[in-house]
């Protein structure tokens, strides 16, 4: 996603599956701590229904839109860690592994070591830290 984008901009616009879907309205813009960009949207997926997060790194916003490139079925079925607080480690790694996504090593509990074995991400494993701001909080 284009990493010059205001994430407050982000607030308010619909969001699209991959097919063109309405999955719902975002409703909150999650930043990763470590860099500041813009890392995970809340989508508002209907009245009587739950948030669902989405990964804005491979979601593209066009025009008034934020386009994922998942099906609404698999973004409904994502975990549900409600909004309005901070993803830690280990719930950003379960979105990772729900969505198929490479795990950053910040996102497995820190950077793996230079030339040290490749770390197997394990939900259980994962530090509980708090992780990433919620866009416009100034938290």
């Amino acid at each position: 996603m284009q990493t010059d984008i205001d994430p407050r901009s982000l607030i308010g616009r619909r969001a699209l599956d991959s097919s063109g879907s309405k999955i719902g309205t975002v409703g909150e813009v999650y930043l990763d701590d470590a860099t500041g960009e813009p890392d995970w949207a809340a989508v508002r997926t209907g009245l009587f229904s739950r948030d669902a997060f989405v990964p804005l790194g491979p979601s593209e916003l066009v025009g008034d839109v934020l386009r994922v490139p998942f099906e609404r079925a698999l973004v409904r079925s994502s975990p549900d860690f409600g909004v309005g607080r901070h993803l830690s480690p280990r719930q950003e790694l379960q979105l990772y592994l729900h969505y198929g996504l490479d795990v950053p090593a910040a996102a497995e509990g820190g950077p793996s070591s230079p030339g040290g074995p490749a770390r197997s991400p394990s939900p259980a494993a994962a530090p509980d830290w708090d992780f990433g701001r919620i866009a416009g909080s100034g938290s």
